[in-house]
């Protein structure tokens, strides 16, 4: 067999593993990974930089499918190209224990560089790697020395393509002239409903080229010449490149150019009549021996990447000792500068200064700009920003440079008001490594970023939310700039931490969670100035603590909030000693760090043999039932906000001083 027949036989490879991977579990989508398998082959082959027996190799290429559901495709894959992925977890696609999930998955198979399947995120996500290259490049890099010289693709598909999360994405890579991102679009105009042309009749290329895109059209999917040509063209643009792949979905079964073939297995007798038309004899699963041997020998060539690179940077150790040293930091997570050689942080509480905050009200927003700057010479590979609001959300990092096509050292990130895309982005450069990333906007919006901030805790990337303007506290620009479900909404998701600090040592707490621990933290901030609280600090990284005590051994009942609330408690427990009530004041900054507590320190703070009970939150109330029981009461707000100045909306929603004492004392009589 000649080597254009072996070629074509191992992209045949890719369409029966992924028809009979999609067959075997009764699930799946099988078209993309048809019609998309000789242009991923080209890629993969010809273009992609890695190391299957290291995919960690930092160097390598980055590879998104960003169409997610064709994840078969990128299965069929790795098992070819020599990962540690068996045909056995092909056999079990989309079954219990099989490393070969739905849709692919960060951190559960090996070589996916991100979990993808939300349609849109993933070009996102790679815009974020691309950038952090960028930033590498221009820390790290100097003449004869590549250390970050790699490209990130995507695979994306007509619906990436409609989702507005792309748009957002593609606009920001077009302004940031990222020129090493290439986007393979698998244009075969079908979605399950059938032709695109139902909904979606837009020239995407055109779009993109407006966008300051580069752009290449393939007019064939199963060309291979001819999309090796594109990539080839794409690596010399200085712009991000959209090439548009002409496919037909579901290629080389019966079921050729159907949406019937988009989601749903093409069935055993279609499979059959595809394996005669290849002439593939091979049983399910196996693969001839020839192929095998075709494709270890790219594997292994492959493999020269990583040599090259483990001799460059040997010597580029020797010749940049200082600039080595500080590649192994940031890209191990180990800073000299404030911690320990060991890669420990010390006493990051003193270090983050909280005492030098003045001892007057003062917005938690205002507080966390100080922190944040604190940390940012703490960590020299912090890099974010704001969604156009960076003035409101003081999360500007003085001195350290912005980011931009010009000058790539900058650290603070102007993603504009791009909400959809930022949180995307700040995935896309955590998982890319090397870079620890924060982004902010005002509360509210963080609706716009929900599906991103859930993707952050699917993985568990230490990526950081700044969310000011926490509450009706935002006053005169009314409800739609009032958050009041959104404190519930994020503190739902799983591995967020969600803090809503009282005061600025409690804000500082917040930023040492977020930096010291595993996940993604969202941290609330007010607009409003909030007294500094006598007792607040260190235990507030335990979630929830003991502000102020009763006189007494057991107390009468229980008083709890977090944020802009807790000033009106300490007021609260004095009044209600006047009354005979014996009252202790619990801070409860986070709840998810407080659920983690050990049973023994709950039991300290929230006494079980004390039922009187009342939480009060400037937001809904379903956070707090958990811990106040049927017996207990909440103050919260479970109606939209107005529009009117901030002092005048707490008293319109009860919350008060004197409201939270009478529902206190009418707890107590139930």
């Amino acid at each position: 067999m000649n080597n254009q027949n072996l070629e074509q036989q191992a992209i045949t490879a890719i369409r029966m593993l992924s028809a009979e991977g999609v067959q075997a579990a009764n699930s799946g989508h099988p078209g993309l990974p048809l019609g998309a398998a000789a242009m991923a082959y080209t890629l993969w082959a010809k273009h992609l930089k890695f190391n299957a027996g290291n995919p960690a190799f930092f160097d390598r290429d980055r590879f998104v499918l960003s169409a997610g559901h064709g994840s078969i495709l990128q299965y069929s894959l790795l098992h070819l190209f020599g990962y540690d992925l068996g045909k056995e977890d092909l056999m079990n696609f989309r079954q219990a224990g099989s490393r070969a999930p739905g849709h692919p998955e960060y951190g559960h198979t090996p070589g996916v560089e991100t979990t993808t399947g939300p349609l849109g995120q993933g070009i996102a996500n790679a815009v974020g790697m691309a950038i952090a290259e960028t930033m590498l490049a221009a820390k790290f890099n100097r003449e004869g020395f590549p250390v970050a010289d790699h490209y990130t693709y995507a695979l994306c598909g007509d619906g990436c393509m409609m989702e507005g999360i792309e748009n957002e994405a593609a606009s920001l890579a077009g302004t940031l002239k990222l020129g090493k991102l290439i986007v393979l679009y698998d244009s075969n105009n079908i979605t399950i409903e059938g032709g695109t042309d139902i909904a979606f009749r837009e020239d995407v290329p055109a779009r993109h080229k407006a966008l300051g895109w580069n752009i290449i059209k393939v007019s064939d999917g199963n060309d291979v010449d001819a999309v090796d040509k594109a990539i080839r063209k794409a690596k010399k643009s200085d712009k991000p490149t959209l090439i548009e792949v002409k496919t037909v979905i579901g290629f080389g079964s019966p079921m050729a150019g159907s949406h019937e073939c988009h989601g749903a297995p093409l069935g055993r007798d279609n499979i059959e009549k595809m394996r005669a038309s290849a002439g593939w004899t091979a049983a399910p699963f196996e693969v001839p021996g020839e192929i095998k041997a075709f494709y270890k020998k790219i594997t292994d060539k492959k493999k020269k990447a990583e040599t090259a690179w483990n001799k460059m940077i040997k010597a580029y150790a020797a010749a940049h000792p200082a600039l080595y040293k500080e590649f192994k930091e940031w890209t191990e997570g180990k800073f000299a500068a404030g911690g320990a050689s060991d890669g420990s942080f010390g006493d990051l509480y003193e270090f983050s200064a909280m005492y030098d905050f003045p001892d007057k009200p003062e917005a938690t927003r205002n507080c966390g700009g100080v922190v944040l700057n604190r940390f940012a010479d703490f960590f020299p590979n912090l890099v974010g920003g704001s969604a156009d609001l960076a003035p409101s959300n003081k999360s500007h990092m003085k001195g350290k440079g912005d980011y931009s096509a010009e000058n790539r050292a900058g650290r603070n990130m102007h993603f504009g008001i791009r909400e959809h895309a930022m949180s995307a982005v700040c995935n896309g450069i955590a998982l890319h490594g090397g870079l620890r990333a924060y982004c902010a906007t005002f509360f509210v919006f963080s609706d716009y970023m929900k599906n991103a901030m859930r993707l952050s805790g699917l993985m568990d990337l230490p990526v950081l939310y700044v969310l000011t303007h926490d509450s009706i506290g935002v006053g005169e620009d009314g409800p739609t700039h009032q958050p009041v479900e959104q404190l519930i909404s994020l503190r739902s998701i799983p591995n967020m931490k969600v803090f809503r600090p009282c005061d600025g040592r409690e804000t500082a707490a917040a930023y040492i969670a977020a930096f010291t621990m595993r996940g993604p933290t969202a941290v609330a901030l007010s607009r409003q100035n909030l007294p500094p609280m006598q007792y607040s600090g260190p235990d507030a990284l335990k979630g929830a603590y003991v502000l102020s005590d009763s006189e007494k051994g057991t107390p009468d009942c229980l008083l709890m909030a977090s944020g802009s609330e807790v000033h009106l408690l300490a007021a609260a427990q004095e009044e209600l000693k006047k009354r005979g009530v014996d009252a202790r004041v619990i801070s409860v900054p986070c709840m998810e760090l407080f659920d983690r507590q050990d049973a023994a320190y709950k039991e300290q703070v929230m006494p079980s043999n004390v039922r009187r009970r009342v939480a009060v939150e400037a937001g809904s109330s379903y956070s707090w039932h958990k811990y106040t029981g049927l017996d207990g009461k909440v103050v919260g707000i479970d109606t939209f906000g107005a529009s009117a100045p901030a002092e005048g909306l707490f008293v319109k929603y009860g919350i008060t001083v004197e409201n939270v004492v009478e529902e206190t004392l009418r707890t107590g009589k139930a």
